[in-house]
Parts: C-alpha cells; structure tokens; sequence
C-alpha cells in the first residue's frame, strides 16, 4: 500500500505549486517624497525667521547755496526802415516869392532860372542825401524842396543824382586834379590844383569856382554836401558808422558848365 501514498503527495504538491504562482505580489510603497500631485501641507510647527527693522539713520547735507537768477539783458529792438514805394513824379506849388532853379542841387551850382511864388512845377526825382528835388520841363533844374509845396512824399520820388541827373559838361576847361586826400580823425582835407579861369567866364561875382561833392557820414547818415569855394582845399567832418562808403568828387564850375569830375581817392580810418 506504500505506492498509493506517493501519489497522493505529488498531486498535493502541484496544487500547492500552483496556488502559490497564483498569489498577489506584495506593492512596494514609495516614499511620499516622489509622489507627483497635490503636496502636503506644510507644517505649522516649522518656525519662520523674523526680519530685525533697522530704523533709517539721518544724516542732514550741509546747507547749498541758493542761486539767485541774474537778470539777462535784453538787446534793444532794432528800428525797421519800411521802404516808401517809389512813384514816377510829384505835383508841387512853389511857396516863395522867387525860386531859383539850378543845374545841380544846391544853392552854388549855375543858375537856370527862376520859379514865381504859386507856379505850378512837376517833380521827377530827387537826390539821396540832401533836400533838392528835380522839376520836370524843357530845361529841367534843381530847387530846394523847403521853398514848395509837395502833394506827397518827396521822398517817393526816385534818386536821379548822380546818375539820371547830369551836369553840363564845359567845353572850354579841363578837370583839375587831386593833390592830397588825408585825414585827420573825423576831419577829412582835400586839396587839389587851380585851374584859373579866363576873365568873363564867371557867372557873376558872387560865383564860386569850385564844387566838391561828397557823401560823407555824419550821425550814422549819409549826408549829401556840395561845398562850393574858391580856395583850392576843403576841410570836412567825416565819421565811420555808415552803411555805404563815403566817396566824393571835385568840379570845376564856370558859366558855360563844369569840368569833370575828379574822383577823390578817400582816406581811410586808421
């Protein structure tokens, strides 16, 4: 009967092999540190530092300087010159009792003829520099614009001196010549040679021989002079500050017209 024994343990030990391959494994737990989801609280009893508060220290600056703002000088407005437009002449009534109209503008130049107080004249122009104004006619001539009465603004009328102008040439004598030209400061002295005249050719007795024209400055203005004389030298003031050059010329004047001009060579400021 032992066989039978042996069997009964085999299939007792298959059934056992089996039950046990059958079996749940065991889980392995992981430590909560590697688990991906919500955290876990964090623990009330761990204690937080508290900040120390310094108070801020004070140190005051030095006192600064107050700067008080100067008062920057403006520059002074600069007067505008509007330009008078220009027109092409000018009705005017003589106010004198007898004007004298001249070849040239001014007082010494050779006589032409003359205006009755109330003539009626036309203007045509005028020169840069002084007060003579051009009248219009036959034989045009100079007269001194404060002896009329001008309907308008003389100087509207347009500058014909030199220029448009023009005095007439003698045929008998020649121009004279410049000698000197100097200055002295603001006075300028020019001289220049004779140029005698042969008896009967003067106007009159009263006529001078010879006319120097300048533009010279004086007061920041250009002032025209014709400065008539019978000495061979003239003696001028002459000031810088202008905006053009000054410049002049001589004139030899005798009653048939006048021989001319000689330029004058300027002295300049030194």
């Amino acid at each position: 009967m032992k066989p039978n024994r042996i069997w009964m343990f085999i299939p007792s030990l298959f059934i056992s092999a089996v039950l046990t391959s059958c079996a749940p494994s065991a889980i392995s737990i992981m430590p909560a540190s590697t688990l991906i989801g919500k955290p876990a609280a964090v623990s009330a009893a761990t204690s937080t530092p508290t900040a120390t508060l310094i108070p801020p220290s004070f140190t005051p600056l030095p006192p600064t300087e107050t700067l008080t703002p100067t008062q920057t000088a403006s520059p002074a407005p600069t007067e505008t010159v509007t330009p008078v437009p220009t027109v092409e002449s000018l009705k005017a009534t003589v106010t004198a009792d007898l004007l004298s109209c001249r070849y040239g503008p001014g007082a010494e130049y050779l006589f032409l003829y003359g205006l009755r107080k109330g003539a009626n004249i036309k203007l045509i122009g005028r020169t840069d520099g002084n007060n003579w104004v051009w009248v219009d006619g036959r034989n045009k001539c100079w007269v001194n614009a404060k002896f009329i009465e001008i309907d308008g603004n003389q100087l509207s009328l347009p500058v014909v001196y030199p220029g448009i102008a023009k005095l007439p040439v003698s045929p008998y004598y020649p121009p004279t010549t410049i000698s000197s030209a100097t200055r002295s400061g603001n006075q300028v002295t020019i001289e220049w040679l004779d140029i005698p005249l042969r008896a009967g050719d003067e106007e009159d007795a009263s006529m001078l021989h010879y006319i120097v024209e300048v533009w010279r400055c004086e007061g920041g203005q250009t002032i025209f002079d014709p400065l008539a004389t019978n000495d061979l030298s003239v003696t001028f003031v002459d000031e810088p500050g202008c905006s053009q050059p000054s410049h002049g010329r001589v004139f030899v004047q005798e009653k048939h017209g006048f021989a001319g001009p000689t330029e004058i060579p300027w002295p300049a400021f030194k």
